[in-house]
């Protein structure tokens, strides 16, 4: 399958064990009772209630006597800790806890059963308490109301030392967000007290929302508010200095006026009805370090034949609305559909029915992204439950108490790669493959040696040509996010893009179907506002984005050390891969392609000064080097690769016989890396031209030859020249050849070549290029001697 859960947190594993040793221990006390049927009552009460930013995990269970327990997870130790007992018989849906684990923070429902009503608070129905468990003293109801209250601890960045003040958020189900800020002291010790407990200061953060989504990882709070029935998207930012700002406000075109109160990643909701989820829209907000912003959108689905979903690329302007019809649904769909958080990626599916890929920093392209249906096998074991997608690839499956780590799995993308007939889903899997290996050479090779055995096999695209700008890419995206706007990511820049007519939406919808299951339609949105002048981190990126425009400056004049770059690139390459290669490149002066080298080398270093503001200049060099040193050793490896599969060897450098097959078949890889690099200006590694030459003299008939030559097919190089003149005989067949060789060099080289060449035909062309120049020189003399008469 295209993707791998691996379980970072189980309940069953990982806290069932310890609460049996908890229990046992507990009866050989005397101090418990029950044995083993309740503890499995424990187990049926065991759920998960949060994942705090650090990891930790609070959970919850009910002893034999009703009790509410309160336990949590370390994920760093993977130890459970005993928080806190309450000693009612009250049902938690929301827990947070602090940084410092001396406050809890849980709101209750209590019970509506006659008899049963708690007596902390009569008349209400839901309770938000704030406890003080280090150790356990005082318990504060901070409300008291019959609305829902969902509770969230801040964790900023400082971790040297405990911050003196806590501060929480509470959200209502009555559309208000309130800040609290809680003072601790410590007293006696470790004894932690809540300072001014009668009187907490808060703030009211956002009020009159429909939505609102918390992003544990970067302390961020996105809202929706309802203006006009108009939907505008906010996000506030929570600083470790204990500051709030409102970064951003955006509209959406989505249909949230009918939609209720709904809350994202606030703990576990199990109040949810399960059953009529799948009716229900899906929304939320997607960002990665590279800067992007994704607003994942499925509204309410009336019908299971045709599902619609959309997302927002903020960082891009553009918005595309995907549609895809559902075969064999039968007569109810239970699930709906689950968006998660792959960082370069969204994943996007439906339970046995779709996966959809989208690659979220290069989504122009539709065959950037992945869509299987439900009849592929990729996608035969992903989970059928709803899953909540956290940050940094989690994803948490609430009815299991299960937390996971979502991965791309690189075999199976390589199966699918070797397997697919269709183009666009070769596109998709070689990116998303060079994704997940990103640089890693085992990965590369195994590619490599599907495409030297396939190098014809896609239509629409060139395949060696995609796989070294991809890859050459991936070599250096880790050094700076802003790499995706400085270096090419494919060769390809359309993808039989189908204009929709009609005046009315051609400027800004684009409708395509060049997927196969999938149709979708291209919108420009607005770009968001910005409320804040000076950014950090995340926020610098995501405005450089939006910000970001290109520009085109003339070259400077020609660098001087153009040669000695092309030598840097050529010891660099060879650091990185110090095995001997079979092939005999990098061994030729070639100063056509160091030329070339060099200039690319002082082109990209501009290019990326100009752009890269902020980056020390030798990091840049390096940047710079290690790309076209990567570009270069693709071109070898592919090469190595088919020289090592055709198990040729050093005797093919010679013109003592025809070419046999294997031979031909490097000579038509070598020609197509040819093709693929010539449209893109880049260099090949030196040599790569003799190699090609005398490959072309040995396999190809003269006609086809000098076809290739005059074509642009095979360059003439020196040293290739030089060898053949040396290496073939004066016979009446390779005197026809090396006299057409010698008319198609430049002149320079052919009077060099002429010189080695001890035949008749060799001394008539020297003669006669030596009397041209006798009566080139003699025409100027007289043209001067007339000019100065006159």
């Amino acid at each position: 399958m295209a993707l791998r859960l691996v379980a970072d947190f189980d309940l069953g594993k990982d806290v069932l064990p310890w609460l049996r040793a908890q229990r046992a221990a507990s009866e050989a006390s005397g101090a418990g009772s029950g044995g083993a049927d309740v503890l499995e009552n424990d187990y049926e009460s065991l759920r998960v209630l949060n994942v705090e930013r650090n990891g930790n995990i609070i959970y919850t269970y009910k002893d034999d006597k009703g009790n509410v327990i309160f336990g949590l997870y370390d994920c760093q130790t993977r130890q459970n800790e005993l928080l806190y007992t309450f000693e009612k018989d009250l049902q938690v849906f929301s827990c947070s806890v602090n940084s410092e684990r001396t406050l809890l923070a849980a709101s209750l429902v209590q019970s509506t059963k006659e008899g049963k009503r708690n007596e902390l608070q009569p008349g209400s129905k839901c309770l938000t308490l704030l406890v003080e468990i280090h150790p356990v003293n005082n318990v504060k109801v901070l409300k008291a109301v019959d609305s829902y209250i969902w509770v969230q601890f801040l964790y900023p960045h400082v971790e040297s030392h405990p911050l003196p003040e806590n501060h929480l958020l509470l959200i209502s189900e009555e559309k208000y967000i309130e800040q609290f800020r809680i003072h601790v002291t410590q007293e006696d010790g470790n004894r932690v007290l809540i300072k001014n407990s009668g009187h907490l200061p808060r703030d009211r953060i956002a009020e009159d929302f429909v939505w609102a989504q918390w992003d544990m990882s970067e302390q961020r709070l996105y809202y929706i508010d309802l203006k006009k029935s108009r939907s505008i998207l906010k996000c506030i930012q929570f600083y470790a200095d204990e500051s709030y700002n409102l970064m951003f406000e955006v509209p959406l075109d989505v249909s949230l006026s009918n939609s209720g109160f709904k809350l994202v990643n606030f703990g576990c909701d199990y109040h949810q009805d399960r059953e009529k989820l799948s009716k229900h829209l899906t929304l939320c907000v997607f960002t990665n370090r590279t800067g992007s912003l994704c607003v994942c959108y499925s509204p309410k689905c009336a019908s299971w034949e045709q599902i619609t979903y959309s997302v927002f690329y903020i960082h891009k302007g553009h918005s595309k609305t995907f549609t895809t019809s559902l075969e064999n649904v039968g007569s109810h769909v239970t699930k709906g559909i689950t968006f998660l958080n792959l960082d370069y990626y969204v994943a996007v599916y439906l339970p046995g029915h779709f996966f959809h890929l989208l690659n979220v920093q290069h989504p122009d392209l539709i065959c950037h992204s992945l869509f299987l249906t439900g009849n592929n096998e990729m996608i035969a074991m992903l989970p059928h439950c709803p899953l909540q997608s956290l940050s940094g690839s989690l994803v948490l499956d609430c009815c299991s108490g299960k937390l996971y780590r979502v991965l791309l799995s690189q075999s199976s993308l390589l199966q699918l790669l070797q397997n697919t007939r269709l183009d666009c889903e070769k596109m998709a899997a070689l990116h998303c493959a060079l994704y997940c290996g990103q640089g890693t050479r085992f990965l590369e090779g195994q590619i490599i040696q599907w495409i030297s055995e396939n190098v014809s096999a896609c239509h629409s695209f060139d395949l060696i040509q995609e796989f070294i700008i991809a890859s050459s890419y991936w070599s250096v995206y880790s050094e700076t996010s802003n790499v995706d706007k400085l270096l090419p990511h494919s060769s390809v820049l359309t993808w039989n893009t189908i204009v929709q007519g009609g005046a009315a939406i051609v400027d800004t919808h684009r409708m395509t179907s060049e997927i196969p299951g999938i149709t979708l339609v291209t919108e420009d949105i607005a770009l968001p506002f910005m409320k804040v002048l000076s950014f950090k981190g995340y926020w610098e990126k995501l405005n450089s984005n939006l910000e970001y425009k290109t520009g085109k400056r003339r070259s400077t004049a020609y660098v001087k050390n153009i040669l000695d770059n092309a030598i840097k690139v050529i010891s660099n390459l060879e650091a990185r891969n110090l095995a001997p290669r079979l092939t005999p490149l990098l061994q030729e002066e070639d100063s056509h392609q160091r030329l070339l080298m060099g200039l690319m080398v002082s082109e990209l270093k501009d290019h990326f000064l100009r752009h890269l503001q902020g980056v020390e200049k030798k990091k840049i060099e390096q940047m710079v080097l290690d790309y076209i040193s990567k570009l270069l050793d693709i071109i070898c490896h592919i090469l190595e690769t088919s020289w090592r599969r055709h198990n040729l060897h050093s005797c093919v450098l010679h013109f003592n016989s025809r070419g046999s097959a294997a031979e031909f078949a490097v000579f038509h890889i070598m020609t197509r890396i040819l093709e693929a690099t010539k449209s893109l200006f880049l260099p090949l590694p030196p040599g790569f031209h003799t190699l090609h030459t005398i490959l072309g003299v040995q396999c190809l008939p003269l006609h086809n030859l000098l076809h290739c030559i005059d074509s642009g097919v095979l360059l003439l190089t020196e040293t290739a020249v030089v060898r053949l003149m040396k290496d073939l005989d004066n016979t009446e067949k390779n005197e026809k050849l090396k006299f057409s060789i010698i008319l198609r060099l430049p002149p320079l080289i052919g009077q060099k070549i002429c010189r080695l060449w001890d035949h008749p035909m060799s001394s008539n062309i020297i003669s006669r290029n030596h009397v041209t120049r006798l009566l080139q020189n003699y025409k100027k003399q007289v043209s001067f001697s007339e000019s100065t008469a006159n």
